[in-house]
């Protein structure tokens, strides 16, 4: 008998090749469109008042400067996910997003009009909806033993986001106004474009889809970065066939009977089937349960995490407006919203730190279910009147804790889905992360804008209560589990 060739994964490669110069090139660059995100969606909570007060906007029509964003988050997550599933994450998942983010961000700055306004931020939340894409990329380098770890690093870029735009806000708004504000978040995106030439494919990705070749040369290039050597044998992936896959050689084959027989109808019908189909594959037998738990864990992870930040603004305004009668100085109430709201942003780097120390220590479902648990009892005390410094610490704390929560859940949905949908997966389960988005300046923050803080307070814990729940019921725990690539060896940790 012959001897069995020896082979290896793209799993085996990395963790061979370690965590070196090429992963730091790729974390950095993922990072850096993960702070712009930071920096549009954090916006929200400046722009709002300026804005209502230039054009005079009733407090429904300044909810929906923030709602629009997340719905065209939500329309973005899922496209670019589908996108980036069937034809790379680099090719058209980079760029695109990040023209649609910069351009349209930037000219949001000359809006004439309110109805102009909102129609130039859906546009740039459908361009941070390919934040997943970025997400799904870095996690793909990363070697498994402490991909948890690394990938909370790579969150720490949305904390710095968030504190660069508090003071950017602080350092603004006062004297140059909303649309200098704008203009100037809008740069980050830009920077995602100087540099797209050097980015590479993931080799996980190219694995799955037979580039093996190709993920051979990205690995290659690894190696030579990380003064690593690659495992010896063939390049394989734990890939089997799926019949409602379409890898190359069946598009092209499909591509040539269509001309064939002579009809377009065909591609058309083609290219929407693979967007059906990815979908589809996430509500299979095998995936519907981790899906739909997904769902609600994004859902109410995101819905108190944007409600935290906007009741840090909505507490400086709302609160004063509900307790007196008398006239305020609107440039006193104005510097105390960009000091409370840079103040809370500081939270985000002890959640980070707090998610980092225990992730990869208690797994991933523990982390979750534990600072939701947290987050929940810092945000009960809210149902009553506090002091400023009381109202600021206890949100505070409740950031922290939502950060670490909302971080580590993105940590465990690209790893719990196969590569072959793990975009669209993570995409879809972010796109109703943004439902969240959209529903919490409407419903919770509309509450305290109405002097209806009990309330909100009390709609937030539901929320979290339910998503505990959905945290508790996930199939499995990931930590320390490689990523797999097709759809049945995915249904289990092993």
């Amino acid at each position: 008998m012959g001897e069995v060739a020896e082979t290896y994964t793209v799993d085996d490669a990395l963790i061979s090749l370690g965590f070196g110069k090429f992963q730091t090139f790729v974390l950095i660059y993922s990072g850096v469109a993960y702070a712009a995100e930071a920096m549009e969606v954090m916006i929200l909570s400046f722009i709002g008042s300026a804005v209502q007060s230039k054009w005079n906007l009733s407090p429904h029509e300044k909810s929906l400067i923030s709602s629009v964003v997340f719905a065209g988050m939500l329309v973005g997550a899922y496209s670019w996910g589908v996108v980036s599933d069937n034809y790379g994450r680099r090719q058209v998942g980079f760029l695109f997003t990040a023209l649609v983010t910069s351009g349209v961000g930037f000219l949001s700055t000359f809006s004439p009009n309110y109805i102009a306004l909102v129609i130039f931020r859906f546009f740039v939340g459908v361009g941070l909806g390919g934040g997943p894409v970025l997400f799904s990329w870095c996690l793909e380098f990363v070697p498994a033993p402490n991909r948890g770890a690394w990938m909370v690093v790579f969150s720490f870029f949305w904390s710095i986001g968030t504190i660069l735009e508090a003071s950017l806000a602080w350092a603004i708004m006062p004297t140059l106004g909303w649309r200098w504000l704008l203009a100037l978040s809008s740069l980050p995106s830009f920077l995602l474009l100087i540099f797209y030439a050097f980015t590479p494919e993931s080799p996980r990705y190219l694995c799955m889809k037979g580039r093996k070749s190709d993920a051979l040369r990205v690995l290659e290039s690894m190696a030579r970065m990380n003064k690593k050597a690659l495992p010896s044998g063939e390049l394989t992936s734990d890939r089997k066939a799926d019949p409602q896959d379409f890898d190359e050689n069946t598009q092209r084959a499909h591509a040539e009977q269509v001309r064939k027989a002579g009809s377009s109808f065909g591609e058309d019908v083609a290219s929407k089937v693979k967007c059906v189909g990815s979908l589809y594959k996430l509500l299979s037998p095998k995936l519907i349960r981790t899906t739909l738990l997904l769902w609600m864990g994004f859902f109410g992870n995101a819905f108190t995490y944007y409600g935290v930040i906007l009741l840090t603004s909505g507490l400086s305004d709302g609160n004063s407006k509900c307790r007196s009668t008398t006239s305020h100085n609107s440039t006193k109430e104005g510097t105390r919203l960009y000091k409370d709201v840079f103040i809370t942003s500081l939270a985000e780097l002890p959640g980070l730190f707090l998610s980092a120390v225990i992730v990869d220590r208690i797994g991933r479902k523990l982390s979750v279910a534990t600072m939701l648990v947290i987050t929940f009892a810092f945000l009960l005390p809210l149902i009553f009147h506090h002091k400023e410094l009381t109202t600021t610490a206890l949100l505070f704390c409740a950031r922290i804790c939502i950060t670490g929560s909302i971080t580590t859940l993105s940590i465990y949905a690209p790893e719990i889905y196969p590569t072959s949908v793990r975009s669209t997966g993570y995409g879809t389960a972010n796109s109703f992360g943004k439902i969240g988005g959209i529903i919490c300046p409407i419903v919770a923050v509309g509450l305290v804008d109405d002097c209806h803080l009990l309330a909100a307070v009390l709609l937030f814990e539901g929320v979290i209560f339910l998503t505990g729940l959905a945290v508790i019921l996930f199939p499995f725990e990931t930590k320390g589990c490689e990523l797999k690539d097709s759809v049945e060896s995915s249904v289990s940790p092993a």
